[in-house]
């Protein structure tokens, strides 16, 4: 942290700005998708979908890289192209006439390299500002989904990996909802296994009046279930006793269920401990849901004739795998794919999702990959490689390393509790902020809320960050001291660059709201343009970003715009400018695109410097 950042996330007043309806017309990129369609069209019969990409050479903003692929179909055909240029120079040529292109030149073979209008891109960068960012929200072709995450198991501790699941899923849920998509968060909690005939009956040994005692009979539900575990696996009787206690539950008997219910309710308390630090909003549909609906599943595969016994148990022969699909256990029982392929036909048949998406850990890959190819066999899903809805996706996330290269633990081979984690995040900012506080000699000027609400700003911040920026593929080394460094790609450093952007435009003394009704925009310097670019690329950024459910993307152009503001900020004078009404334009929207990356990732802003 820079000697002279203290921060508050005390918001400023939103303003005047009056918000008008406008019509989504897309990002950028679908925009001149459009204008390059129109140009095919023109030139060829065959419907072909436009190539637009960013355009890495200096040579121009974007590409339309269609004229190689055309030329390679036109090869030994009677046609009036010469060669892959020539195709360039057509498309080029019957592009519609626009005010976002302009100019355009074709380089090499066939490359249409399209440089976008500076008065376009202050245009719609004051749009913005005036209408609200909510009109750069991109267009998907989905409308409903389904983002399954978190999912812990009742009576066992929240741990990293549950972690990555809550923040990857609620931030994929974000840039869905963003994007005018319906996103039904599903909290998907084991609450109906083979565990809880264990606990129930060690909760009935243990205190035979446990519905007086409450919550006390239990107490640390952790330290229960180990207890109840190690009596099932040391005491055969008691093992037999739980397993037909199973069956009592699962078959409805009120004491069972009275338990079983005040087992999930100790359950859900700790899991909210976690939710509301992280500021994370599920809606609870456990594996005891669906239950009712397995029976009803199934038997579309049994009509089907794709339900087959195997050694006692049933089972979908899934093709491409050593090991079938078991849906009823020998017992009898259900297990994960029998209630999975229930929540599935639920999902798509009662709550019409057309996406739903399962944020789990990678090693879950192979049952999803197998549990979505049962579902094409019975019809439910349609072949991947079309591309069509509804579809079904595994979000899967590596693991959380200590600093010794291993799975995340505590010092005692512990599973780490998210909720001290998390605390621990939050204290280690505060004395930071404190100790800057002091030195500066500005901890009068704080109260003691302020430095609460900050500190959890910038520390539960901090822990998402550090998770969000990596591919979720990939395994991450879990480090404080380098999640809560003040320099470099972390929250810290990027709530920190917004603070300075917001005393920036308190430093002019002037009225932001009167400059968007007063102001124009003008994008004369070369890093005045760099960074009006970057602004209005942040529809395509969440595009991708929810497409290819990666939030590293968005981190990724986050950080970069940081950087270029300080870019634009070190070459061009704001305060005291000829200028300066634009430039200062320039820092609002600036830092309303960041708060926007925020609020996607799932992290409060601060304010204050």
């Amino acid at each position: 942290m820079s000697d002279e950042a203290s921060v508050s996330t005390s918001a400023p007043s939103e303003g005047l700005a009056i918000k008008t309806d406008v019509e989504r017309v897309g990002s950028v990129k679908q925009q001149l998708s459009r204008l390059a369609k129109v140009s095919l069209q023109a030139l060829f019969p065959d419907e072909i979908e436009p190539l637009i990409a960013v355009c890495q050479a200096k040579f121009g903003d974007y590409q339309c890289n269609n004229a190689m692929g055309l030329w390679s179909q036109l090869k030994g055909k009677t046609t009036e192209f010469k060669n892959p240029n020539s195709i360039g120079q057509a498309i080029s040529k019957n592009l519609p006439q626009s005010e976002i292109i302009e100019s355009t030149s074709v380089a090499g073979p066939g490359f249409v390299n399209i440089n976008l209008s500076n008065k376009w891109i202050a245009k719609n960068i004051h749009n913005m500002l005036v209408n609200g960012i909510e009109q750069w929200a991109p267009v998907l072709s989905v409308t409903r989904a389904v983002v399954d995450f978190s999912s812990p198991n009742i009576a066992k501790e929240m741990h990293v990996g549950h972690l990555r699941s809550t923040i990857i899923g609620d931030t994929l849920a974000r840039m869905l909802e963003f994007s005018n998509v319906e996103v039904l968060r599903r909290n998907h909690v084991g609450d109906w296994g083979t565990q809880f005939g264990m606990l129930i009956e060690y909760l009935f040994d243990q205190f035979p009046n446990w519905e007086e005692a409450g919550d006390q009979a239990i107490g640390d539900l952790q330290a229960f279930y180990k207890a109840s575990k190690k009596k099932f696996d040391d005491d055969s009787a008691f093992r037999t006793r739980a397993q037909q206690a199973v069956v009592k539950l699962q078959g409805g008997e009120d004491r069972y269920r009275h338990a079983w219910q005040n087992i999930c309710e100790i359950s859900r308390k700790e899991f909210d401990l976690v939710y509301s630090r992280l500021q994370v909003q599920l809606e609870e549909k456990g594996e005891s849901f669906y239950n009712p609906y397995i029976p009803r599943a199934l038997e579309e595969f049994r009509k089907q004739g794709l339900i087959k016994e195997s050694e006692g148990a049933q089972v979908v022969e899934v093709e491409g795998y050593g090991i079938p699909l078991i849906v009823i256990k020998r017992d009898g029982g259900y297990n994960y794919a029998s209630t999975d392929l229930a929540a599935l036909w639920y999902r798509l048949n009662e709550e019409k999702a057309q996406w739903i998406i399962y944020v789990t850990d990678v090693g879950q890959q192979q049952h999803f990959d197998m549990f979505f190819t049962a579902a094409r066999l019975v019809g439910w899903l349609p072949d991947p490689s079309k591309n069509t809805y509804p579809k079904a996706s595994h979000v899967g996330f590596g693991l959380v390393l200590g600093q010794d290269g291993k799975r995340f633990r505590t010092r005692s081979s512990e599973v780490v509790r998210l909720v001290e984690l998390l605390d621990e995040a939050k204290q280690r900012c505060k004395a930071e902020l404190i100790k800057r506080l002091e030195d500066n000699g500005k901890i009068v000027d704080w109260t003691d809320d302020q430095l609460e609400s900050t500190a959890e700003a910038i520390g539960y911040g901090a822990v998402k960050y550090a998770d969000l920026k990596n591919n979720r593929l990939t395994n991450y080394t879990f480090s404080f001291d380098q999640m809560l460094n003040d320099k470099g790609n972390t929250a810290v450093y990027l709530l920190y660059a917004h603070a300075r952007i917001c005393s920036i435009i308190k430093k002019s003394g002037k009225d932001v709201e009167e400059l968007k009704k007063l102001g124009t925009i003008v994008l004369e310097h070369p890093d005045e343009r760099a960074l009006g670019l970057h602004l209005i690329q942040f529809a395509e950024v969440v595009e991708e970003a929810c497409s290819n459910l990666l939030p590293n993307v968005l981190c990724e152009y986050l950080y970069k715009l940081s950087e270029m503001f300080t870019g634009f900020y070190t070459s061009c004078q704001v305060i005291g400018s000829p200028e300066e009404a634009s430039r200062l334009l320039l820092c609002e929207a600036t830092a309303v695109v960041m708060r926007k990356c925020f609020h996607l990732l799932g992290i409060t802003p601060v304010y204050r410097i």
